[in-house]
């Protein structure tokens, strides 16, 4: 009974003084990024501190340059109006950017999420690849105005999750490669402020902000566009494999697929049955009333290579195929999986509006703004 003691769990240590103000100061910070200007009273409320506390926080939080007088607003009582705080959303902006291979689009925000501007690049035909980068960064440059504290770069392939970095095999342009490169050249931003994440993950990104509100957690996203691609959220995290591969359905064997398949491009898999060529192909002798059924009828093998491999239960239909499709697709496909899939899986249209890649960028580089910033 002698060792009794040295077996009973410790108690774990309560927080220092240091350690329960950054909590509550990040915690504040979440609030104002999620709701906008508040009052002290109305923050208060919603963290359930102590009106003196509040005080010093806001007078910290002022004092670091992260909020900032945002205006007044008439009290419900006599007595003088009360004051607004919000975020210090100038102090910093951050840039997403979609990678495809021979456009480019462009999006600044500043540190509450709101855009700033947007741009579209064309590359020139005739514009050397190695000079589109430092096209590229010297557009972002000029679209920003204002110094970056964090940039997101979405674009097709393998990302490996540990170095950052595109994986050996080549699916975009060359000058994909060295265009994080150039973005760190001009803006002098640290090699960890400048994030490449495949455009598919992004998208997913994008597309879970606005799926918890319903309650999703964890789902599939079925990327139907030009290639074929895909990505998996797994209680609320997205899961990219141990070298950036998961959610590449487009390389398995499809019914009817060639026996050899392409390790680049995925020519022989499912990227037959689900890409823009195909899917065109597919429909162009049918009336347009016939496209949904025979686009799904295709669709469903994709999603079903999901539902039996990771059970998500929910797929969602991205891409521009997938969101010209809309709910009317994802009901067909529904419909039809139980035909070869014994697995019980619901599916859903896109929701994000606009250019998802982009949107989840922004998202992400915005994340990693604020977690610069906030203590």
């Amino acid at each position: 009974m002698a060792n009794a003691a040295a077996t009973t769990p410790a108690k774990p240590s309560p927080a220092t003084p240091s350690t329960a103000r950054a909590i509550n100061d990040r915690a504040a910070l979440h609030l104002f990024a999620a709701r906008g200007p508040l009052t002290a009273l109305t923050l208060a409320e919603a963290t359930g501190l102590a009106k003196p506390t509040i005080a010093e926080l806001l007078a910290r939080l002022q004092e670091r340059g992260l909020v900032e007088p945002a205006g007044e607003v008439r009290s419900d009582k006599r007595g003088p109006n009360a004051k607004l705080y919000a975020l210090a959303a100038d102090r910093a902006r951050v840039a997403g950017i979609d990678a495809r291979a021979d456009t480019v689009h462009l999006s600044v925000a500043d540190l509450a999420g709101r855009t700033i501007a947007e741009h579209t690049v064309a590359i020139p035909p005739d514009l050397p690849a190695d000079q589109v980068p430092d096209l590229l960064a010297a557009e972002l440059l000029t679209l920003a105005n204002h110094p970056l504290l964090a940039v997101t770069i979405g674009m097709p392939g393998l990302v490996n999750p540990t170095t950052g970095h595109l994986g050996p095999t080549p699916i975009g342009p060359l000058w994909h490669r060295r265009l994080a490169a150039a973005i760190i050249e001009r803006t002098g931003l640290d090699q960890t402020a400048v994030h490449l994440e495949n455009e598919v993950n992004l998208a997913a990104i994008a597309e879970h902000r606005l799926l918890t509100d319903q309650g999703i957690d964890t789902f599939a996203l079925l990327w139907l566009d030009a290639g074929v691609g895909a990505a998996i959220v797994l209680d609320g995290r997205l899961r990219r494999g141990a070298s950036g591969g998961a959610g590449e359905i487009g390389f398995l064997a499809a019914p009817g697929a060639h026996p050899q398949i392409d390790p680049v491009t995925g020519a022989g898999g499912i990227c037959d049955l689900l890409d823009a060529h195909a899917l065109t192909t597919l429909t162009k002798d049918l009336p347009p009333a016939e496209h949904p059924a025979a686009i799904a009828g295709q669709v469903v093998y994709g999603v079903a290579a999901f539902a039996l491999t990771l059970d998500p239960g929910v797929v969602v239909l991205g891409g521009a195929n997938g969101s010209a499709g809309g709910a009317e697709l994802a009901d067909l496909v529904e419909h039809r999986l139980p035909e070869i899939c014994p697995v019980l899986t619901r599916i859903l249209p896109t929701i994000v509006p606009g250019n998802p890649v982009l949107a989840g960028a922004v998202a992400t580089a915005l994340d990693r703004a604020r977690a610069l910033l906030w203590p």
